[in-house]
């Protein structure tokens, strides 16, 4: 399970976030007042993984929003796609 003490809203202030649980990658980034976060297979980097294997979705770039997109990340990876 990731936890919230692995994902720093500070950080992806600054410049983009990755990391990967158990066959899952994640990437993690400020666009503007969104924050974007997306998965794929753990497999080769984000820039080199096909657009089509990657689930992005967006969530409003505040503090408030960090337990929404952990959530959102754990429900991917139970998913069973990685």
């Amino acid at each position: 399970m990731i936890k919230k003490e692995e994902i720093s809203f500070n950080f992806i202030q600054k410049e983009a976030q990755t990391g990967s649980y158990q066959g899952m990658r994640y990437y993690l980034e400020k666009k503007g007042d969104q924050l974007s976060a997306t998965v794929y297979p753990d497999k080769f980097c984000f820039v080199k993984t096909p657009e089509d294997q990657k689930i992005t979705r967006e969530f409003p770039n505040t503090p408030d929003s960090m337990p929404d997109l952990i959530r959102w990340l754990n429900e991917q990876h139970e998913s069973g796609r990685y």
